[in-house]
């Protein structure tokens, strides 16, 4: 919780974050309103935003889209791109072959029909 009350001392005076019955909230173009995590709970969150039977294992830019409804930590735009990247799921149902498509030869436009 050291990082928190780092983050929350330096932004309290700001009126951005905000502490409601011992959970510590960020407020969002003033009207979004998100929980903040705790470092140890970022892998649970990822998980249930990333892997769980409702998330079907998302594509990062749909689970940074999950993630950001709800909660905020720092770096956490960070963390979900490595979750992704490291997801051994995706990486066995995205497997790349490692061949990159060569570009398209230029072939000359013929003189006639």
């Amino acid at each position: 919780m050291h990082a928190l009350d780092e983050i929350w001392k330096k932004s309290h005076d700001e009126g951005r974050f905000h502490l409601l019955d011992g959970i510590i909230y960020n407020r969002i173009k003033h009207t979004c309103v998100m929980t903040v995590v705790d470092r140890s709970l970022i892998n649970l969150v990822l998980k249930e935003c990333h892997d769980s039977p409702f998330s079907g294992h998302l594509s990062e830019d749909r689970t940074r889209e999950k993630v950001k409804t709800c909660i905020w930590w720092p770096m956490w735009q960070k963390d979900v791109a490595e979750y992704c990247k490291t997801c051994d799921r995706c990486q066995k149902a995205n497997k790349s072959t490692g061949k990159r498509l060569g570009n398209m030869i230029k072939i000359q436009e013929p003189s006639r029909p």
